[in-house]
């Protein structure tokens, strides 16, 4: 019982990743790839046939074999990443007026920044 609701949890999870990620293609400020990396956790651990529906996407499912089998992205790749994250979170920190809510998110960008930095890249 456990277990299927895990599995179910997961499927959801990576169908609103798999969503996010295609408005992130149409979006410029939405990033995709971090959605579809999680949309690829999701399926592998609860649907292979959603997973091989995700590794063959034209244009995205290079990037995930690559990712699935190395654990490193495309370096061309991470300065669009480091700007679409800059902005979304710029434009955010602008919107809100809450001091502590702006720092939270400035700490948010730079760990997420921190992070992105230090995956390996091929």
């Amino acid at each position: 019982m456990r277990q299927n609701l895990i599995k179910y949890l997961l499927f959801v999870t990576a169908c609103f990743a798999t969503l996010l990620g295609l408005l992130g293609i149409i979006l410029p400020l939405l990033p995709a790839t971090p959605f579809f990396i999680l949309a690829l956790f999701g399926f592998s651990k609860s649907s292979p046939t959603f997973q091989a529906w995700l590794l063959n996407l034209p244009g995205i499912g290079d990037d995930l074999r690559h990712w699935q089998t190395h654990k490193k992205i495309n370096k061309q790749r991470k300065p669009a990443i480091y700007l679409s994250i800059v902005v979304s979170f710029l434009i955010s920190i602008l919107l809100i007026e809450q001091m502590a809510l702006q720092l939270m998110l400035i700490g948010i960008m730079l760990i997420l920044l921190f992070c992105m930095k230090k995956l390996p890249e091929y």
